[in-house]
């Protein structure tokens, strides 16, 4: 019978790891999946085994059976398996209390992934000990025995790690994952434990055969899916439209209306870039790019202009063409890739860089840096600019002031504007150019582009910043945390 411990610790090990993976991709389409939110569930696991070690130890010499620890196995297995079904309706009522409580979204997530995952994975943490207690029969053969059985626990965790990313989760989704890693635990037990448990992976088989529904259930849901990076949901409005919403889906990546390119949001500030430019804009590469709401807007006003959209996600991309009408425009290009890892690889250069890239609800720190303005700044022609869209909060100027400074630093003159209640855009330029002279460019917009214009003519200088973000300390994600508690409270 012993002869099971084995690969009962490694299959226990990738069950661990599998799970971990998964809970990033239950909370992300509720809190994101920011180093933060990362840290929060590295942090919750380690303290979950941590407790499974010390109280799976003293089971062990109080009942060193097989058969106690496969059933401790099963319970962590059928535990698994109940968080696919209470981890939406949790999830959405965590962010609903503690936004009305004032915290943000790092202590929600603490919570509410300790409410969904402390049982099964402490009862996972049982099983090395456990283990260690009933292979060892002799002093002189127990560190040979402790090392074979945690070095199999840990090949089971690698296993555990890569499987769900790479293959399952594509595939089959998060919470069929979850119901085959729990039927793949409760399997490996029922050996030791007796026929009559095969009710249990049974069970959870049947489980996963229930059709998944949706993630986040809402009006007007056209489709939703998962990628290799994200939550990703298609919603109609009630004019007929599609947004796109990734993760927590608080915000809207990309919009499409059906008989007119203009939004009313930030992303028409962008159309505004070749007035400010000057003559000869021919071309823009826009990190971000999402759904493709800017270049099909580009494809109406300046249909000359080549846009070279840069998307890390294919899967957005093809969501884009499907829905939001990327491909209408003859003109854009889209590479799926990392926007800074790109641009320094790729020494095309363009008469404008486009920011708009989150995983929300955060930049990701390295686009706010010096040293990518400096990248971009090399990719730029002679007379070139960069425009960024910050997300932001009435009455705080934090964020957008530390991006917008850093900018300051590499470019000679900056401005920002405010864009509604939750939006600033910040433009750079290779080469000085007065407020006013912008001013008198964006009064002689194109009519259409009006609205657009009259918000930018609130633009005003940015000085450089005296402890500019850099590769090496840039908290963004801390700004950003601050900007949604001040914003739970009130103000």
């Amino acid at each position: 019978m012993n002869r099971l411990l084995y690969p009962l610790v490694f299959v226990a090990g990738a069950g661990t790891m599998a799970t971990e993976m998964c809970a990033s991709r239950l909370l992300a389409p509720f809190f994101g999946a920011s180093i933060l939110i990362w840290a929060n569930i590295i942090g919750l696991i380690l303290i979950y085994l941590s407790v499974g070690y010390f109280w799976g130890g003293r089971l062990a010499d109080r009942h060193p059976s097989l058969p106690y620890m496969c059933r401790l196995i099963v319970c962590a297995a059928m535990a698994i398996a109940v968080i696919p079904f209470v981890s939406e309706p949790l999830l959405s009522a965590a962010v609903g209390a503690f936004a009305q409580a004032s915290v943000g979204a790092f202590l929600g997530s603490f919570f509410a992934s300790m409410t969904l995952f402390s049982v099964p994975i402490t009862l996972l943490g049982m099983v090395s000990p456990f283990a260690v207690r009933l292979a060892v029969d002799s002093v002189e053969r127990a560190g040979e025995i402790a090392g074979r059985l945690y070095a199999l626990s840990t090949a089971g965790s690698i296993l555990g790690t890569f499987l769900p990313v790479v293959l399952l989760i594509p595939l089959i989704g998060t919470r069929r994952t979850m119901l085959a890693t729990a039927a793949v635990l409760a399997l490996a037990a029922t050996p030791a434990l007796g026929w009559r448990y095969v009710l249990a992976p049974a069970a959870v088989v049947a489980l996963a055969l229930v059709p998944p529904g949706l993630v986040k259930p809402g009006s007007g849901v056209i489709w939703e899916g998962e990628s290799a990076y994200q939550f990703i949901q298609v919603q109609a409005t009630a004019d007929g439209g599609r947004v796109l919403h990734l993760n927590e889906g608080w915000a809207e990546h990309s919009i499409w209306h059906r008989n007119r390119v203009l939004t009313g949001g930030y992303w028409d500030q962008f159309l505004l870039a070749p007035d400010m430019h000057g003559p000869r804009f021919g071309s823009l590469a826009m990190i971000g790019y999402a759904g493709g709401t800017v270049g099909r807007a580009y494809g109406t006003f300046w249909p000359a202009t080549n846009v070279f959209g840069i998307e890390l996600d294919p899967e957005v991309t093809a969501i884009g063409r499907r829905y939001f009408g990327l491909a209408s425009n003859p003109r854009v290009r889209v590479a799926t890739a990392d926007g800074r890892p790109y641009l320094a690889t790729h020494t095309t250069r363009y008469d404008a860089i486009f920011l708009d890239a989150f995983r929300q609800p955060y930049i990701p720190f390295y686009l706010t840096t010096q040293e990518f303005w400096k990248l971009a700044d090399e990719r730029l022609r002679p007379g070139g600019m960069v425009m960024a869209n910050v997300g932001t909060i009435p009455g705080d100027e934090r964020l957008p002031s530390a991006i917008a400074g850093t900018m300051a630093t590499v470019f000679p003159r900056v401005y920002r504007w405010r864009v509604g209640g939750f939006n600033e855009i910040v433009a750079g330029f290779t080469r000085p150019v007065s407020a006013s002279q912008l001013r008198a460019r964006l009064a002689a917009a194109a009519p259409a582009l009006d609205p657009a214009a009259d918000l930018a003519e609130g633009l005003r200088p940015q000085a450089p910043s005296s402890d500019p973000l850099t590769d090496d300390r840039a908290p963004v994600e801390w700004l950003t945390d601050q900007l949604i508690v001040r914003y739970a409270d009130g103000g």
